[in-house]
Protein backbone atom coordinates (compact mmCIF):
# COMPACT_ATOMS: atom_id res chain seq x y z
CA UNK A 1 0.00 0.00 0.00
CA UNK A 2 2.51 2.43 0.91
CA UNK A 3 5.29 1.24 -2.15
CA UNK A 4 3.35 2.91 -4.98
CA UNK A 5 5.51 6.62 -4.02
CA UNK A 6 8.23 5.14 -3.69
CA UNK A 7 11.47 6.18 -7.03
CA UNK A 8 14.19 3.59 -7.38
CA UNK A 9 14.86 0.73 -5.06
CA UNK A 10 13.10 0.13 -2.12
CA UNK A 11 15.21 0.01 0.91
CA UNK A 12 15.09 -3.43 2.76
CA UNK A 13 14.89 -2.03 6.82
CA UNK A 14 13.63 1.31 8.21
CA UNK A 15 15.46 2.32 11.13
CA UNK A 16 13.98 5.65 13.11
CA UNK A 17 15.60 6.94 16.67
CA UNK A 18 13.22 8.41 18.52
CA UNK A 19 13.71 11.41 20.46
CA UNK A 20 12.72 15.49 20.59
CA UNK A 21 14.55 18.09 18.67
CA UNK A 22 16.83 20.62 19.89
CA UNK A 23 19.87 20.85 22.03
CA UNK A 24 17.91 21.11 25.05
CA UNK A 25 17.10 17.41 24.78
CA UNK A 26 20.04 15.86 23.79
CA UNK A 27 21.27 13.03 25.84
CA UNK A 28 18.30 13.43 27.92
CA UNK A 29 16.55 9.62 28.59
CA UNK A 30 13.47 10.33 25.37
CA UNK A 31 16.52 10.63 23.22
CA UNK A 32 18.67 7.25 23.55
CA UNK A 33 16.72 5.94 20.45
CA UNK A 34 18.00 9.02 18.60
CA UNK A 35 21.75 8.79 19.70
CA UNK A 36 21.54 4.91 18.23
CA UNK A 37 20.78 5.95 15.42
CA UNK A 38 23.33 8.59 15.28
CA UNK A 39 25.66 6.26 16.24
CA UNK A 40 25.09 3.60 13.48
CA UNK A 41 25.24 6.78 10.92
CA UNK A 42 28.83 7.25 12.48
CA UNK A 43 29.88 3.87 12.03
CA UNK A 44 28.37 3.15 8.48
CA UNK A 45 29.61 6.91 7.28
CA UNK A 46 26.11 8.08 6.78
CA UNK A 47 25.62 11.99 6.23
CA UNK A 48 21.79 12.55 7.71
CA UNK A 49 20.26 14.96 6.01
CA UNK A 50 17.00 17.23 6.61
CA UNK A 51 14.46 16.11 4.13
CA UNK A 52 10.62 16.74 3.16
CA UNK A 53 9.45 13.88 5.97
CA UNK A 54 10.71 15.98 8.69
CA UNK A 55 13.29 13.97 9.59
CA UNK A 56 17.24 13.22 9.10
CA UNK A 57 17.87 11.03 7.18
CA UNK A 58 20.42 8.15 4.75
CA UNK A 59 20.98 5.00 3.45
CA UNK A 60 23.49 2.95 4.28
CA UNK A 61 24.39 -1.00 3.34
CA UNK A 62 24.84 -3.08 6.74
CA UNK A 63 26.04 -6.51 5.70
CA UNK A 64 24.39 -6.37 1.99
CA UNK A 65 21.00 -4.83 3.04
CA UNK A 66 20.04 -1.44 2.28
CA UNK A 67 19.15 0.13 5.46
CA UNK A 68 17.35 3.85 5.51
CA UNK A 69 18.55 5.43 8.83
CA UNK A 70 16.31 8.33 10.14
CA UNK A 71 15.67 10.76 13.32
CA UNK A 72 12.29 12.36 13.79
CA UNK A 73 12.40 16.28 13.87
CA UNK A 74 8.91 16.07 14.82
CA UNK A 75 8.55 15.64 18.89
CA UNK A 76 8.06 12.48 20.34
CA UNK A 77 4.18 12.76 20.28
CA UNK A 78 4.24 13.27 16.62
CA UNK A 79 6.83 11.16 15.79
CA UNK A 80 4.35 8.97 13.51
CA UNK A 81 4.16 11.71 11.17
CA UNK A 82 7.68 11.66 10.35
CA UNK A 83 7.33 7.84 10.23
CA UNK A 84 4.71 7.62 7.71
CA UNK A 85 6.74 9.87 5.21
CA UNK A 86 9.58 7.78 5.83
CA UNK A 87 8.24 4.16 5.00
CA UNK A 88 6.52 5.81 2.06
CA UNK A 89 9.93 7.35 1.04
CA UNK A 90 11.74 4.10 1.32
CA UNK A 91 9.13 1.56 0.87
CA UNK A 92 9.16 0.01 3.38
CA UNK A 93 6.08 -2.24 5.39
CA UNK A 94 5.52 -1.81 9.22
CA UNK A 95 7.57 -5.20 9.80
CA UNK A 96 9.78 -3.74 8.10
CA UNK A 97 10.79 -0.53 10.59
CA UNK A 98 12.81 -0.70 13.55
CA UNK A 99 11.91 1.72 15.99
CA UNK A 100 14.77 2.74 18.74
CA UNK A 101 12.93 3.84 21.97
CA UNK A 102 13.66 4.37 25.64
CA UNK A 103 11.12 2.21 27.96
CA UNK A 104 10.23 3.01 31.34
CA UNK A 105 8.92 0.01 32.30
CA UNK A 106 12.54 -1.42 31.66
CA UNK A 107 15.60 -1.15 34.16
CA UNK A 108 18.23 1.43 33.01
CA UNK A 109 20.69 0.65 30.54
CA UNK A 110 18.45 -3.01 29.60
CA UNK A 111 17.88 -3.82 26.39
CA UNK A 112 15.31 -5.81 24.44
CA UNK A 113 14.20 -6.75 21.19
CA UNK A 114 10.67 -6.78 20.49
CA UNK A 115 7.92 -7.53 17.23
CA UNK A 116 5.01 -5.52 17.32
CA UNK A 117 2.55 -5.40 20.28
CA UNK A 118 1.70 -3.18 23.10
CA UNK A 119 2.82 -0.07 23.19
CA UNK A 120 3.59 0.35 26.98
CA UNK A 121 2.10 3.83 27.28
CA UNK A 122 4.92 5.23 24.91
CA UNK A 123 3.41 8.44 23.39
CA UNK A 124 5.64 8.34 20.26
CA UNK A 125 4.80 4.55 19.49
CA UNK A 126 1.16 5.36 19.97
CA UNK A 127 1.96 8.20 17.16
CA UNK A 128 3.12 6.08 15.27
CA UNK A 129 0.57 3.03 15.16
CA UNK A 130 -1.68 5.27 14.47
CA UNK A 131 -0.22 6.78 11.69
CA UNK A 132 1.43 3.60 10.11
CA UNK A 133 -2.67 1.95 10.65
CA UNK A 134 -0.64 -0.68 12.42
CA UNK A 135 1.73 -1.73 15.39
CA UNK A 136 3.61 -4.43 13.38
CA UNK A 137 6.98 -2.26 13.99
CA UNK A 138 10.19 -3.72 15.03
CA UNK A 139 11.16 -2.39 18.74
CA UNK A 140 14.26 -1.95 20.25
CA UNK A 141 13.61 -0.63 23.60
CA UNK A 142 15.95 0.78 26.14
CA UNK A 143 15.46 0.32 29.63
CA UNK A 144 15.63 4.01 31.28
CA UNK A 145 13.61 2.93 34.32
CA UNK A 146 10.50 4.35 35.85
CA UNK A 147 10.94 7.99 38.38
CA UNK A 148 11.61 6.72 41.94
CA UNK A 149 9.73 9.91 43.02
CA UNK A 150 6.32 11.84 42.61
CA UNK A 151 8.44 12.79 39.55
CA UNK A 152 5.54 12.47 36.50
CA UNK A 153 7.33 10.02 33.74
CA UNK A 154 6.98 12.28 31.56
CA UNK A 155 9.18 14.83 33.46
CA UNK A 156 11.20 11.70 33.97
CA UNK A 157 11.98 11.46 30.08
CA UNK A 158 13.20 14.88 29.42
CA UNK A 159 15.34 14.26 32.18
CA UNK A 160 19.55 13.98 31.91
CA UNK A 161 21.20 10.40 33.48
CA UNK A 162 23.32 10.53 36.45
CA UNK A 163 27.14 9.62 35.80
CA UNK A 164 26.77 6.11 36.82
CA UNK A 165 24.29 5.68 34.52
CA UNK A 166 24.78 7.28 31.90
CA UNK A 167 28.66 5.57 31.60
CA UNK A 168 26.00 2.23 31.96
CA UNK A 169 23.70 3.73 28.71
CA UNK A 170 26.61 4.50 26.26
CA UNK A 171 27.14 0.90 26.38
CA UNK A 172 23.84 0.24 26.34
CA UNK A 173 23.79 2.68 22.65
CA UNK A 174 26.50 0.82 21.51
CA UNK A 175 24.77 -2.65 21.85
CA UNK A 176 21.35 -1.23 20.35
CA UNK A 177 23.63 -0.46 17.58
CA UNK A 178 25.07 -3.69 17.19
CA UNK A 179 21.77 -5.30 17.63
CA UNK A 180 20.18 -3.51 14.58
CA UNK A 181 23.30 -4.40 12.50
CA UNK A 182 22.20 -8.32 13.64
CA UNK A 183 18.28 -7.79 12.55
CA UNK A 184 19.55 -6.34 9.31
CA UNK A 185 22.56 -9.20 8.72
CA UNK A 186 20.37 -11.85 10.35
CA UNK A 187 16.48 -11.05 11.09
CA UNK A 188 14.66 -10.41 13.86
CA UNK A 189 14.01 -13.58 15.70
CA UNK A 190 18.21 -14.24 15.72
CA UNK A 191 18.84 -10.75 16.61
CA UNK A 192 16.42 -11.30 19.51
CA UNK A 193 17.76 -14.77 20.39
CA UNK A 194 21.47 -13.00 20.68
CA UNK A 195 20.10 -9.67 22.55
CA UNK A 196 17.12 -10.44 24.48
Amino acid sequence: MLRRERRGTPADLLVVGLGNPGAEYAKTRHNVGAEVVELLAARHGAKLRKGKERALADEVHVAGARVALAIPLTYMNDSGEAVRLLARRYGVEPEQIVIVQDELDLPVATLKLKEGGGLAGHNGLRSIKAHLHSDAFLRVRIGVSKPVSKERGADHVLNKFSKRERSEIDVTIERAADAVEAIARDGIDTAMNAYN
